[in-house]
């Protein structure tokens, strides 16, 4: 049975309620707000269905309008990785491979021919529901590309295997390009530098952790104790220099709340102040040891503001103040 992310349904439901709904609107959708919570997926007909049914209540254009308030959040852990990709096009590669996260009904491609790049939605519409989706799906794709940019680039066109709607209002303010309906398949057309712009928080190394994670989540793997608190700690490190990262800063890295993390780590018999403190002791040990910088330099390096607070919580780890430390 085909499956889409309960994340995908509860935004169209949540839209809906923003649009004006009330509770009652929905008691006829195939998944209450109430049981939303207790579900990973849906099924993909229920999905579709309740396209449809929001459609009917809300109007031509709802779909279009969920696309548009798509958030990079809403995709959960894949949705984290595309944030730190190097450049635009490369969510469209990891969604070729990782989707599956979010459902098992459509793929993406992408064709070079030149200055333009044509990215296609693979997903026949044999109901309403599809077409629905398939249009939400679109515009959402512009509001991505621009979040992960934080540019205005926008596409040059968008076909779609379906008849255009009596009221094309809220597919030109959404897509503002070109609109080609009855095509023989769908998709979006970018000028291909934009999506070989540079993303504005690409991160290698973050990046490279959390394609873990979305290859653990994919494959089912939960990664062991000893991975996962060193993971935390590897994301505190790079932080330090910022200053010390707070649990919500780390979560979201990580894709996930703060107050999973908080529980993973509790159930490996740590907290994160354990973490902040271990990691901070063992960047000043190791640069005291080893390295010529001066002891300014190393409070920065372990996320101290001022070289007073780090003599007095180097104290407190080691019963020495740092050039002791240096001197054994």
């Amino acid at each position: 049975m085909s499956y889409i992310s309960i994340n995908l349904y509860r935004k169209i439901v949540n839209h809906g309620l923003s649009e004006g709904l009330s509770k009652e609107d929905l008691s006829d959708l195939p998944v209450s707000p109430e049981k939303m919570e207790q579900l990973q997926a849906v099924p993909s007909d229920q999905f579709f269905l309740t396209h449809e049914l929001l459609d009917e209540k809300l109007g031509p254009g709802f779909a279009v309008r969920v696309g548009q308030e798509m958030k990079i959040d809403d995709y959960g852990v894949l949705g984290l990785s595309w944030r730190t990709c190097s450049w635009a096009g490369e969510i469209f590669v990891r969604s070729e491979r990782y989707f599956k996260l979010l459902s098992d009904t459509y793929v993406f491609t992408v064709e070079d021919r030149g200055s333009l790049s044509y990215i296609n939605l693979h997903r026949e519409p044999h109901r309403r529901g599809v077409e629905l989706s398939n249009e939400a799906t679109l515009s959402a794709t512009v509001v991505v590309l621009q979040a992960i940019t934080e540019t205005n680039i926008l596409p040059v066109q968008v076909a779609f295997k379906h008849k255009a709607p009596n009221d094309l209002a809220n597919h030109k303010k959404g897509f503002r390009c070109e609109l080609l309906f009855e095509q023989p398949c769908y998709y979006i057309a970018y000028k291909t530098k934009d999506l070989q712009l540079r993303t504005a928080k690409a991160d290698e190394s973050i990046n490279k952790f959390l394609v873990e994670r979305v290859k653990e989540e994919t494959e089912g793997i939960v990664a062991d104790s000893g991975r996962f608190t060193r993971d935390v700690e590897r994301l505190i490190k790079e932080a330090l220099p910022s200053g010390i990262p707070s649990v919500v800063n780390i979560a979201e890295h990580m894709g996930m709340s703060n107050r999973t993390l908080t529980r993973r780590l509790a159930e490996h018999g740590v907290t994160f102040r354990d973490l902040i403190k271990k990691t901070q002791e063992n960047i000043a040990k190791n640069l005291l040891a080893t390295s010529n910088r001066s002891i300014a330099e190393i409070a920065f390096e372990t996320g101290f503001s001022e070289q007073s607070s780090f003599n007095r919580a180097f104290k407190r780890w080691t019963n020495l103040n740092p050039l002791e430390y240096r001197a054994k």
